[in-house]
């Protein structure tokens, strides 16, 4: 039996929404995702108010895939917040949003994600987690929130 060997990865990618960064920023929450993400349902274990802060813990999916997430840092007022994330089943992460006015109603956003497989299975989801995958997930962010801004 060969010794388990876990492959890493990390990936960036930044997106422009033209919107006000003040509007955009929020969307970027987990509260804010459930907005324009279809599916994203998560339960929050805390805070109870739901409200997005350093410390938050909720959960996402199930089974193979249920995740375990964390606010590790949350900065609103410079727009920025980062995120540990466990699928115990396959991988461990964190995921980091920046966002910053690229104009007074421009947004640049920052995604990276960076993941550490736990099992082979985590090494299978990194080895499909090419980076011209990852740039369109990101660019589909950007289509879905403009088209959530579009619509309000």
């Amino acid at each position: 039996m060969g010794k388990f060997e876990a492959k890493h990865v990390h990936r960036a990618h930044e997106i422009e929404i033209d919107a006000p960064v003040a509007d955009v920023f929020p969307l970027l929450t987990p509260t804010g995702e459930e907005l324009w993400v279809e599916g994203w349902a998560p339960v929050y274990l805390h805070p109870r108010s739901r409200e997005t802060q350093a410390g938050m813990v909720f959960t996402t999916g199930e089974g193979a895939d249920l995740t375990l997430w964390s606010v590790a840092d949350y900065d609103p007022v410079r727009h920025t917040a980062r995120y540990v994330r466990v699928t115990p089943a396959s991988r461990f992460g964190y995921v980091e949003v920046v966002c910053d006015a690229a104009a007074a109603a421009r947004t640049r956003v920052r995604v990276a994600y960076t993941y550490t497989a736990l099992t082979d299975a985590g090494n299978a989801f990194i080895e499909q987690l090419t980076e011209e995958g990852y740039r369109r997930m990101i660019e589909e962010w950007r289509q879905l929130i403009g088209a959530y801004l579009a619509g309000r």
